[in-house]
């Protein structure tokens, strides 16, 4: 069990829990979570972004962290869910282009021991 102890014996609503999308048997942070369009969906919802200071609070700093701004996020989520996926992609260099076939035939073969 952990316990933060500026926050002891605080327990999120379940009504957060849910809107937001999170889940009270998960341990630890990600911004992976960032990378799912439910959980931004989620995240960015009325209900969530507007009614649970808390849980938003938590991953507008993890966000911060990752250089995204999520009020902006948020809205583009709102506004064009594909196009916010795309952008966050971009900006945490998630989209960056694999390796080419090409150069993967000319690499060497590993040495077998």
């Amino acid at each position: 069990e952990v316990v933060v102890e500026r926050l002891a014996g605080y327990i999120e609503s379940d009504e957060c829990v849910s809107a937001c999308g999170v889940d009270r048997d998960f341990v630890g942070i990600s911004s992976d979570a960032f990378f799912s369009p439910e959980f931004a969906a989620n995240l960015c919802s009325p209900a969530c972004y507007q009614n649970c200071p808390n849980i938003v609070d938590l991953y507008f700093n993890l966000a911060a962290a990752e250089g995204v701004y999520l009020p902006a996020l948020c809205e583009k989520q709102r506004s064009s869910p594909h196009r916010a996926m795309l952008e966050l992609l971009s900006s945490s260099g998630g989209g960056a282009p694999g390796p080419i076939a090409d150069d993967l035939a000319e690499a060497p073969a590993p040495a077998m021991f």
